[in-house]
């Protein structure tokens, strides 16, 4: 077990590496920083100057090695927009973006699961039937569309909750919260189904093909056979059979959730990670972008380690083979 996981966090730093130098080589062909830092009346020697302060004469390998040596130490520069740290501005985007990363990734987790269970185990209802219908017109729209649907049903012609922004906040040390808060519990309603709505319908239909696949298996049989109630074969035996693909795409997805808020903050104006990283790539803010991306590698890798962990907790074929491999 334990070299399993020294094994895991060894390709982790590989990954996020290689991911890093991948991004910051093909950040600096975005743009020139030096244009949108200063103005037109610049003299061409101020210009050299400042670049020449900033370090973007430097090599391209040095200047990486260095965003490394920085990035390790929780450092990732001072952005070329706003001339701010960017560890500062990252610190206060996260908040906004966890908690509707949290919120859609439960909603896509809960009613996913319990809507595939529910058309697994009963396939021929009009009621599956009509989920599987809402599933598919979840996957085949676009989010910005199903955002701007939103938008249009629930804050232009009802009225009923917002259409951009975060509402208000509590602050609680660094860390700020729209959790306390009604007008921010109701900001974060339409966002968190925007992000969540495809990832609940990809487990959703999942768990749906898991289930009727492992009802036909014969251990199913035999457990009716032996008198076992309903309750015990669906969720004791069948649910539990399917919850090692589940959890792999499940993983994946909550990563994705993080990764690809940019779509979902950017029509709702949500200010986190996703909303920076793309003023930063229309600025031409090379480490904003490098260190987003190297945060979004992070969290990737880490879900992937612990859905490997879990693995080992729900398949005890895995236990064995781990304790066979061991000895």
């Amino acid at each position: 077990m334990i070299a399993f996981i020294l094994r895991r966090l060894a390709q982790a730093v590989l990954v996020m590496l290689t991911v890093a130098f991948i991004a910051f080589a093909m950040f600096n062909f975005v743009g020139d920083p030096i244009n949108n830092m200063v103005g037109q009346d610049t003299s061409l020697q101020d210009r050299e100057a400042l670049r020449q302060s900033l370090g973007l004469n430097d090599p391209l390998v040095l200047r990486f090695g260095r965003f490394v040596a920085n990035a390790a130490q929780g450092e990732f520069g001072v952005s070329f927009r706003l001339a701010e740290p960017v560890s500062r501005l990252i610190l206060n985007a996260l908040p906004a973006t966890m908690e509707l990363a949290i919120v859609a990734a439960l909603l896509a987790v809960i009613f996913g699961v319990m809507l595939g269970v529910y058309t697994g185990l009963y396939p021929n209802r009009w009621l599956s039937r009509f989920f599987l219908t809402i599933s598919l017109i979840g996957v085949s729209l676009p989010t910005f569309l199903i955002g701007i649907l939103l938008i249009l049903v629930f804050a232009v012609l009802l009225g009923l909750l917002p259409s951009f922004g975060r509402g208000e906040v509590v602050r609680i040390g660094w860390w700020s919260t729209g959790f306390l808060t009604w007008s921010g519990i109701k900001a974060l309603i339409l966002p968190s189904i925007t992000l969540g709505l495809f990832q609940m319908t990809l487990i959703m239909r999942l768990v749906r093909s898991e289930m009727l696949e492992v009802m036909r298996t014969d251990y199913i049989k035999f457990a009716r056979a032996r008198g076992l109630t309903n309750r015990a074969i669906n969720f004791g035996h069948a649910l539990k059979n399917t919850l090692v693909p589940v959890i792999t795409i499940t993983g994946l997805q909550l990563g994705a959730i993080i990764a690809f808020a940019i779509i979902t903050e950017t029509v709702f104006q949500w200010p986190g990670m996703g909303l920076l990283f793309i003023q930063s790539v229309q600025f031409a803010d090379i480490p904003v972008m490098a260190a987003y991306l190297i945060l979004v590698a992070v969290i990737f890798v880490v879900i992937n380690l612990i859905v490997d962990l879990l693995y080992f907790a729900v398949d005890p074929r895995l236990r064995i083979d781990g304790g066979r491999s061991g000895h």
